[in-house]
């Protein structure tokens, strides 16, 4: 039966000498302001983000989804590490971790130093076409929406997840949305949206990266989605034991041998201290 109500000292016994397979979610990226997904229950907080095929199918839609963006970007593109962030570079330095793989588009584990990390999604650090391939930074990208968009720039909204911000009630037929300067094709976040698949050479580097790994350790997933919890479903069926932290249930509780539900940054921050 899982410890479910484990301390930070019974994680670090779980750690101790052992190679591990990293998993990290949007949890551990809220202690750097970064809004999450689901709630305690595992359930949506707010309505799921736009899937892949709604922001292919109309052009409404993804003005809606780039003025969203313009907003959030402002604060989601100065985001920092947290101390969750920094220990598990601290682990991956002192030889730890066979592979962090997250399942977060915001970059800041390679921010705080690790670099054994495969982002699941993607990353929003860059754009791209989905017709020839471009890319470009979605920071130029900001300063092109901007430079199109002088009425919506002084907008605020509450921030959402990954860079969005939830602005609403608004007639989007007016925000202009660049093309692709290559072919003028349709420009997406170079991440995975839902409705898109992993793909499929990041599978089998995650699927190898458990080969080399003796046990597994959750940060901030309730793993509801596949991507993720199919390799804590693989971990189980070899038999390696699995650590989680996580304010609420995940998908995985029943496979779990220790659970500590504190924020990411306090019980990772508990085990590596900084210096005052």
């Amino acid at each position: 039966m899982a410890n479910f109500s484990a301390s930070p000292a019974h994680l670090r016994d779980f750690l101790a000498g052992r190679r591990l397979f990293v998993l990290t979610g949007a949890g551990c990226s809220t202690d750097s302001g970064l809004p999450d997904y689901r709630d305690v229950a595992g359930d949506w907080k707010r309505k799921p983000p736009i899937d892949f095929q709604t922001f292919m199918g109309a052009e409404l839609a993804r003005a809606r989804y780039w003025a969203r963006g313009l907003v959030g970007w402002r604060r989601f593109g100065h985001a920092r590490p947290n101390a969750a962030h920094r220990a598990l570079a601290a682990m991956e330095r002192g030889g730890a971790v066979a592979l962090l793989v997250t399942q977060n588009v915001d970059g800041l584990h390679q921010a705080a130093g690790s670099r054994a990390v495969l982002d699941l999604h993607g990353r929003m650090i860059e754009v791209l076409c989905t017709a020839c391939g471009w890319r470009g930074a979605r920071a130029h990208w900001q300063a092109q929406l901007e430079a199109l968009n002088p009425r919506w720039v002084e907008l605020d909204a509450p921030d959402a997840p990954d860079g969005d911000a939830d602005l609403d009630g608004l007639d989007f037929a007016s925000f202009v949305v660049p093309h692709c300067p290559r072919c003028g094709g349709v420009v997406k976040p170079d991440v995975v949206f839902f409705g898109e698949l992993v793909p499929r050479e990041r599978y089998e580097r995650a699927m190898a990266a458990l080969d080399q790994a003796d046990a597994v350790l959750v940060v901030g997933s309730s793993l509801m989605v596949h991507s993720g919890y199919r390799y804590v479903k693989e971990a189980s069926q070899r038999g390696l034991p699995i650590a989680a932290i996580n304010r609420g249930r995940t998908r995985a509780d029943d496979l779990l041998s220790l659970k500590v539900e504190q924020s990411c940054a306090q019980a990772l921050g508990a085990l590596y201290p900084e210096p005052a």
